[in-house]
């Protein structure tokens, strides 16, 4: 007897989804419902994508049904540990933010859940909704700090009174987020970290408490402090 094609019962669930072919079962009754077929049409494109993943596991998805399917296939994103190639994978996910996040992962920073990676990144609620079915928020190490609630502080604009109310801004720090930003203003949360040297639980609960709106009418300067080239 010859031996079956391993792509058979694919090929057949193709066939059936197409109409070509009748299922099994009701073949004698008139063919399948609507919602078999429907289910079927489901199952047929699931079992194409993770062929694809097994054959190119860089694949990037492309739209939210191909998101569904993955995550009904097992596939996850763990946010806290995901390298550039898993971020990609993602639909609309840019190189900048990929180049955001892992610089907040390998200076330490762990994101709590959904609305943190959505103020890290700007994201706007369609774009968040399109992921959610793959991220996974594990935490590492010692428990997540609660969520912020408290509006954000201009990093860009603040003076040092406003500055103050962050949670962890010491004298010391305040000071030297006034000279940085006189140097330039902070491009996002990983700038930030980097120029101020701050610890990784500082920044986790500073994440929905800080903006980047450029400044208005340049920064203030600590006393003592002159803008460069004057």
């Amino acid at each position: 007897m010859a031996k079956r094609h391993w792509l058979d019962p694919l090929a057949r669930r193709l066939l059936i989804a197409t109409g070509q072919l009748a299922p099994a079962d009701q073949s004698v009754r008139g063919g399948p419902t609507g919602n078999t077929s429907e289910a079927a049409d489901e199952a047929v494109e699931r079992e194409l994508l993770a062929l694809k993943l097994r054959h190119d596991p860089s694949l990037r998805l492309r739209s939210s049904e191909e998101v569904r399917h993955a995550a009904a296939l097992g596939w996850r994103l763990d946010v806290n540990r995901a390298t550039a190639a898993d971020w990609l994978r993602l639909p609309g996910c840019r190189s900048d933010q990929v180049d955001l996040l892992l610089r907040l992962q390998a200076s330490g920073v762990q994101l709590s859940g959904p609305d943190d990676l959505q103020e890290v990144l700007q994201l706007d609620g369609k774009q968040l909704r399109l992921w959610q079915p793959l991220l996974e928020f594990r935490w590492y190490g010692s428990p997540a700090p609660p969520p912020s609630r408290s509006q954000a502080v201009a990093v860009n604009r603040a003076d040092a009174e406003g500055l103050a109310a962050l949670p962890g801004m010491d004298p010391a720090r305040c000071r030297r987020l006034l000279q940085e930003r006189a140097r330039s203003p902070f491009r996002d949360l990983a700038d930030l970290q980097e120029r101020l040297q701050l610890p990784p639980e500082v920044v986790e609960r500073w994440i929905g408490r800080v903006s980047f709106a450029p400044p208005s009418a340049g920064p203030v300067l600590p006393p003592g402090v002159r803008r460069p080239g004057r």
